[in-house]
């Protein structure tokens, strides 16, 4: 009785991935991109046939029929002719499809995402482009309204991908090229760079989360509060809160990192001022835990290797626990 159950959950396992997420799209700019996937997919199953029926007639066709397929004129049609039509046509329909992913209308929201080795930097915008907040790794938008964003690189070439919401955009460095997303209904969408950026590039993902419209003005409206100058820095809960706060302060954890309302102010890491209430760690590689917590401050060279952050192996458990105390805080 258990070789049934154990083929339909292997069965089941080898489907869980299905439909792909670029063909399940979520929203009007990723329904462009899986409509040009369908329509290739359609026009490779159609050229398979036709290859299918050419090799039968082939092998087992009659002289006549073989005749005419060996023929100049059957080499010129299929040879020639009807490739440079099909690929006119796609190229035409590509375009026209292509053409409304970047075309800024005024009303989106603004949004900027930097891709940097080998983490994203994320940046909230007003409507004359200047950054409001930052976070990183993970991007919050509200459903049922357009976002572009402004897309560069602070390094090397990446390439930013969320496959249920829109299409892929290259980060050039010295460039800045745009992406619009749209999310139809509130929920977690991941993402991955879609370039190879050097050894740590497949795990270098992303994490977008979609609101509700109202709960969005709430978070955007705390986010924002939170960046005033006039607002107390976040005060430590704890004994053990309070440690881990000073050993940031005496790691020079500031030199990298910025949180508003203290003074770490650095801008080459990410911005760790919401960390504790990310989805993830690493880049979207990690669920957000204490332990996961841990790991990352005491050893990330060995969960992602080459990236920029060093390992702090010499740190005691406490003191380990007492940081991540720290970063759990920071909501």
């Amino acid at each position: 009785m258990s070789q049934p159950t154990s083929s339909r959950s292997n069965l089941a396992e080898a489907l869980s991935g299905w439909p792909p997420p670029v063909l399940d799209p979520q929203g009007p700019f990723s329904n462009t991109v899986t409509s040009l996937a369908w329509g290739l997919i359609a026009l490779v199953t159609l050229i398979f046939v036709l290859v299918c029926v050419a090799m039968w007639v082939a092998l087992y066709g009659s002289d006549t029929l073989r005749a005419r397929l060996g023929g100049e004129g059957v080499v010129k049609w299929f040879g020639l002719f009807i490739p440079a039509g099909v690929l006119f046509v796609l190229l035409v329909w590509g375009l026209t499809l292509a053409s409304g992913l970047s075309t800024i209308k005024g009303d989106e929201l603004r949004m900027r995402v930097s891709g940097n080795i080998y983490w994203w930097r994320v940046s909230y915008l007003d409507a004359a482009g200047q950054e409001t907040h930052a976070d990183a790794n993970e991007l919050h938008i509200p459903v049922g309204r357009p976002v572009v964003l402004d897309m560069v690189s602070e390094d090397v070439i990446h390439s930013f991908w969320v496959p249920k919401l829109g299409g892929k955009m290259d980060m050039v460095p010295g460039r800045t090229n745009r992406l619009k997303l749209q999310a139809d209904k509130a929920g977690v969408y991941g993402g991955q760079c879609a370039e190879f950026c050097g050894g740590a590039h497949s795990l270098m993902g992303f994490v977008v989360v979609a609101h509700e419209p109202a709960d969005w003005e709430r978070w955007h409206a705390a986010r924002l509060a939170r960046q005033q100058p006039q607002v107390a820095p976040v005060a430590p809960v704890n004994d053990e809160v309070q440690r881990g706060r000073q050993l940031f302060g005496d790691m020079g954890c500031a030199a990298c990192h910025r949180i508003a309302g203290t003074e770490a102010q650095g801008l080459s890491g990410p911005d760790l001022t919401h960390v504790g209430s990310r989805q993830s760690l690493g880049a979207g590689i990690l669920p957000n835990t204490r332990g996961t917590l841990i790991g990352w401050i005491g050893d990330s060279q060995s969960i992602k290797p080459n990236n920029r952050m060093p390992a702090y192996r010499t740190l005691q458990a406490d003191e380990l626990n007492a940081l991540a105390a720290y970063m759990e805080s920071l909501k």
